[in-house]
């Protein structure tokens, strides 16, 4: 035993009391949720409700590393671009109907989340809603909870939508009950899915807040576009194509402003026009795009003469600054410092058909590569204040089909009952060894933070469990339950599962609750079959706290949310999913 004992008849009222204050801290977000989470498991450790063999026996749980490698996973897709991909995709159609995008997408989502684990599915979508948001000139917190809970509805169309009806067939096995079939639950799972639906559709934008978040603007970053220039080479395969054909210069993100040879512009008429070497192409184009194009051997950035190992950093023009209304061939950057321009960003303005053309001014963003020293000797100069190292890094797009395949691959083979852990495992490793990304990126888009709530939560649901919390809750209502009807009968036990649900992980109430829940049944001299159905959905349509479920806490951020937001939205379609799913369960399953 670790920390204090408290005396076994007082051990239950403690756990409770601690959930109690966790939940007013929840409310209150005196702390962030992970700490508060954290914060309970502690004291259960110090006061003697959680042993430290439960506690430590937590870190076995199967489903946060499976979290983990799926988020590793997912940076190997955001990486090659694959989510590129479906971005560009739901933002080329959002412009002309974007209401019928919006309906198709969550609609799409809540298919998707019935096949594929909620969680990834989620990291995947949340930059497409952004940025759908951003298009329609509305706010992201308005369509990030939809997001969420149209995963967290759709993955009960089936048992492998959810690790938690997984976990809650796996324990029903060991009760002796029979395991469900893939598509078992699928006609109450669509019913629900309908009804959430209908109720996010009809009444979501009136209660959604309008809220900000640093989403918004890492998300608009990523759009910012630049003009450059690059030359076409001797012996580039790029010579006698017309440039409006040539594929490099045609993916989303990219557009061909003009062609110039020598001295003379092209771009009055592209369509005769034919690529020769010597050529200088401009472009306006995507960072990441222009930055896949300084490593492509089929054309050269123009004037970029030096084979001294250089840095490319982005320089903001702040008030002050000596490059104010100066054109960048009257700097003549390169011949002084050593310096060149990659691109320029401007934004709302066209910019002139040469680089060297255009006159700075406060705002412009340049995208300059050099050797380190020759940078700092021209930000002195120049009094240049605001300079860093783009993060943004270029794709890599020819890595795209094996990231793509690894996901196919774990969705398709845990459809068939391989264990979703060491498939996502196996998946990681295919896309590190392959280069698809690099470890310390993979490792950067893994949300600690989630990953120590999970964790936390489940310790604490074992504390409640151990200190004999949750059964006295149980053992107190079951004498009311007998000779109920059976629609109140699993009502009252899919009740009783959301609110646990509602403070606890979701995966720690079906591991407490579901042999409960089969105990009740036969002391009641009925089939316990319905009443896991009902811990299965209760267990995981829980909307009314971001922690609930954990898709509900990954978008908490970037939608800019607080908890309330949550109970506001979240507790009508509790009432609703529960009202449907308590009708149909018996007559799905009869009692």
């Amino acid at each position: 035993m670790f920390g204090l004992e408290l005396p076994v008849e007082m051990q239950a009222y403690a756990a409770l009391a601690i959930l109690a204050v966790m939940f007013v801290l929840f409310i209150r977000e005196s702390y962030p949720v992970e700490v508060t989470a954290i914060g309970g498991a502690a004291v259960m450790l110090i006061t003697g409700l959680l042993p430290l063999k439960d506690a430590t026996g937590m870190l076995s749980n199967a489903a946060p590393w499976t979290i983990a490698m799926m988020f590793l996973v997912m940076g190997g897709l955001v990486r090659t671009g694959a989510v590129e991909m479906i971005i560009t995709t739901a933002e080329r159609h959002v412009g002309n109907r974007p209401k019928t995008t919006i309906l198709v997408l969550f609609g799409f989502v809540a298919v998707a989340s019935g096949f594929m684990n909620n969680t990834p599915l989620v990291a995947v979508m949340i930059p497409v809603v952004i940025q759908i948001a951003v298009k329609i000139g509305a706010a992201p917190s308005k369509l990030l909870i939809p997001l969420s809970y149209m995963t967290v509805l759709g993955g009960m169309i089936t048992l492998i939508g959810t690790s938690t009806n997984l976990l809650v067939d796996g324990v029903a096995k060991d009760q002796g009950l029979a395991h469900f079939g893939l598509f078992e639950i699928a006609p109450l799972g669509i019913a629900v899915t309908l009804a959430g639906g209908l109720y996010l559709m009809a009444f979501g934008d009136r209660l959604l807040p309008v809220r900000q978040s640093m989403g918004v603007l890492l998300s608009d970053r990523r759009k910012m576009k630049y003009f450059t220039e690059v030359a076409i080479p001797e012996g580039s395969p790029l010579i006698g194509q017309a440039p409006l054909a040539v594929e490099l210069f045609k993916r989303d993100g990219v557009r061909v402003v003009d062609v110039l040879r020598g001295d003379a512009s092209l771009r009055r008429d592209m369509e005769p026009v034919r690529l020769q070497a010597g050529d200088r192409v401009v472009l306006r184009t995507e960072m990441t795009e222009l930055l896949g194009l300084k490593n492509n051997k089929d054309v050269h950035l123009a004037d970029k003469l030096s084979s001294v190992k250089t840095e490319t950093v982005e320089v903001l023009i702040s008030p002050g600054c000596r490059m104010e209304g100066r054109s960048l061939g009257e700097l003549r950057l390169r011949r002084r410092y050593g310096v060149y321009v990659l691109a320029a960003h401007r934004r709302n303005q066209n910019i002139g058909r040469q680089l060297d053309d255009l006159v700075v001014r406060v705002g412009d963003t340049l995208l300059l590569e050099g050797a380190i020293e020759d940078i700092q000797r021209l930000a002195a100069d120049m009094d240049l204040v605001d300079i860093s190292r783009p993060v943004i890094k270029p794709f890599r797009r020819s890595k795209a089909p094996i990231a793509i395949a690894v996901l196919a691959a774990i969705v398709g083979l845990s459809a068939f009952d391989f264990p979703i852990l060491p498939l996502a495992v196996i998946g990681v490793a295919i896309m590190l060894i392959t280069h698809c990304v690099d470890s310390d990126e993979a490792f950067s888009f893994v949300d600690g933070r989630l990953l120590a709530m999970i964790f936390a939560m489940l310790a604490v649901g074992e504390g409640l469990d151990h200190s004999g919390a949750v059964e006295m809750i149980v053992t107190a209502v079951s004498p009311y339950m007998a000779g109920l009807s059976p629609f109140l009968l699993i009502l009252a036990v899919y009740f009783l599962g959301l609110v646990l649900t509602e403070f606890l992980s979701n995966n720690a109430v079906a591991v407490i609750y579901t042999p409960i829940a089969i105990e009740l049944a036969q002391s009641l001299g009925l089939d316990p079959r319905p009443f896991v159905v009902a811990v299965m959905f209760s267990a995981t349509l829980a909307f009314a706290t971001p922690v609930g479920y954990q898709t509900n806490m990954m978008v908490y951020g970037p939608g800019g949310y607080k908890f309330s937001d949550y109970m506001r939205v979240g507790i009508p379609l509790n009432i609703i999913t529960m009202l449907v799913a308590s009708a149909l369960i018996p007559i799905i399953w009869p009692l």
